[in-house]
């Protein structure tokens, strides 16, 4: 704002703007202007109050409004290149910051605009330069650090983008944009393991709880955890399998029943597949990882798909070792029944969530 004094009704709904709360901002500024149609700071405030609640022609108009009544306003000229930015009129827009440059040069805002801008309508070294000006002017801004990230990444800057995150996460470690960012790079390394994924993105969204884009992360990462426990109920099975000679036929078939020694011992080997495949991974997650593989499972099909196959393949194995079986044929029935609806969709459904 510029450095006038302003109304007491207009500062007031400068607080209610700045809160969000700007239906009750908007009502306040319309019944001052009602009274006072001259004041272009109460048009000014109109404008962002309007873009607030994303009525950007309104927005547009109660900018044009203000710059009537005081055409070397820098904030009705900031406020006019916003809305206009967000009715896709670039060129216009990006002139409009320029002016409030040119009228206020100390201010980040503008520079900020316009350097996201000059991305499309400038060149990609103008638009860095404006975005490190921004920077210079705001330092501990973490707005002017999120749009030289974006401007480096355009650039393809790789010492500005991880300088951009660490000074955002600086000035505001729950700052939502760069934790997320922060989470994602970490998680995607190569090597990383769903499990430590998982961990990673449950843990940004303890930092940045509303981030939705973290969220769908985590969901997906516990999905491929969810699919993995499919490989261990086939490892089971095939340890079952072999322990009851499924498939061996004529001179070299062993003799079933399978002494109980070794089922004993087949069995020991399955709970030790699931006791440090899945369950001592488990109880080592995030408490938000935990929770989010019960709520995956209670909301979306295709994790429960997952889940039921891996439960059936691991039910059918132990089948194969708790009963006696004197002949093949029902343990060979009990193999392909575990087997064949897991080679149905183990590569048709990674990515179903």
């Amino acid at each position: 704002m510029s450095g006038t004094s302003l109304h007491q009704r207009v500062e007031q709904a400068l607080e209610l703007y700045t809160i969000d709360r700007h239906d009750q901002a908007l009502a306040l500024l319309d019944g001052h202007l009602a009274e006072a149609p001259d004041d272009h700071e109460a048009w000014t405030v109109r404008a962002r109050a309007l873009c607030g609640l994303r009525r950007y022609e309104e927005a547009l108009d109660a900018a044009d409004q203000a710059l009537k009544l005081e055409p070397e306003l820098a904030d009705g000229h900031f406020m006019r290149g916003f809305a206009l930015r967000r009715l896709s009129r670039l060129p216009e827009a990006e002139q409009s910051q320029r002016e409030a440059i040119r009228l206020s040069p100390e201010r980040w805002g503008p520079r900020a605009q316009r350097a996201e801008m000059l991305i499309f309508v400038g060149t990609k070294e103008e638009a860095l330069q404006e975005a490190l000006e921004a920077v210079r002017f705001g330092p501990d801004v973490v707005d002017t650090w999120h749009t030289l990230y974006k401007v480096a990444a355009f650039n393809s800057r790789s010492d500005l983008v991880e300088e951009s995150i660490r000074q955002a996460l600086r000035i505001d470690p729950a700052d939502q944009f760069a934790v997320t960012l922060a989470t994602e790079r970490e998680a995607r390394k190569p090597g990383t393991s769903a499990a430590r994924a998982a961990d990673l993105y449950a843990g940004g969204l303890a930092a940045a709880p509303g981030s939705e884009w973290l969220r769908s992360d985590l969901d997906r990462a516990v999905y491929r955890m969810l699919r993995g426990t499919r490989w261990l109920a086939l490892l089971c099975l095939a340890i079952a399998a072999v322990t009851v000679d499924v498939f061996t036929t004529g001179a070299e078939a062993k003799e079933l029943p399978a002494p109980l020694g070794t089922r004993l011992w087949a069995l020991t080997l399955m709970a030790v597949v699931w006791g440090f495949g899945a369950w001592r991974r488990y109880r080592r997650l995030r408490t938000g990882a935990q929770l989010t593989v019960f709520a995956l499972v209670r909301r979306s099909f295709w994790p429960r798909v997952v889940l039921g196959q891996a439960t059936w393949a691991t039910l059918c194995a132990l089948l194969l070792l708790a009963v006696p079986w004197s002949e093949r044929t029902v343990p060979q029935v009990l193999f392909w029944l575990a087997l064949v609806p897991n080679l149905l969709s183990i590569t048709h459904d990674r990515d179903k969530v």
